[in-house]
């Protein structure tokens, strides 16, 4: 049997690995860890957890009925604050962010505080329903700044 560092080494290098019966052996990747704190009775924030959990990431939640506070502490600008916040590794993820651009930001190392949809915005996820509008997926820093990440 290979061991999983061997079997990385190999498959990084280009070399083929044979095991028995022909086949690799299969490594599951770790869920990525994600915060959410939210309102307990807000229905697209327990749907955006659901859809969170669906698209790989391991969700803690916390319930709450003021958010004020996180939202200054995590430094989410006024203007992009959404119904919920959360946070993973370094980063902070502000409303409806769809989880392939949380993991995008991740993968990359991105030199940002955090991803933010601002608002409430139908067809975003956990916002499914009615007439799917378009919409930018904000970057801002610690400075402020801001600028487009992607746009759905």
């Amino acid at each position: 049997m290979v061991s999983r560092r061997e079997w990385l080494r190999l498959t990084v290098s280009g070399a083929a690995v044979a095991v028995a019966g022909g086949a690799l052996p299969a490594f599951a990747e770790s869920p990525t860890a994600i915060t959410v704190y939210k309102d307990p009775s807000c229905g697209c924030c327990k749907k955006w957890v659901e859809y969170m959990r669906a698209n790989g990431f391991a969700v803690t939640t916390h319930d709450m009925n003021d958010l004020s506070e996180v939202k200054a502490t995590f430094g989410v600008p006024k203007a992009l604050q959404s119904c919920h916040t959360a946070t993973t590794g370094q980063y902070v993820v502000e409303g409806h962010v769809p989880a392939d651009l949380v993991q995008r930001m991740l993968r990359e190392h991105a030199k940002i505080a955090g991803l933010a949809v601002p608002g409430m915005v139908t067809g975003s996820p956990g916002m499914e329903g009615g007439t799917k509008e378009s919409y930018d997926v904000i970057a801002f820093s610690k400075n402020g700044a801001t600028s487009v990440y992607a746009k759905r």
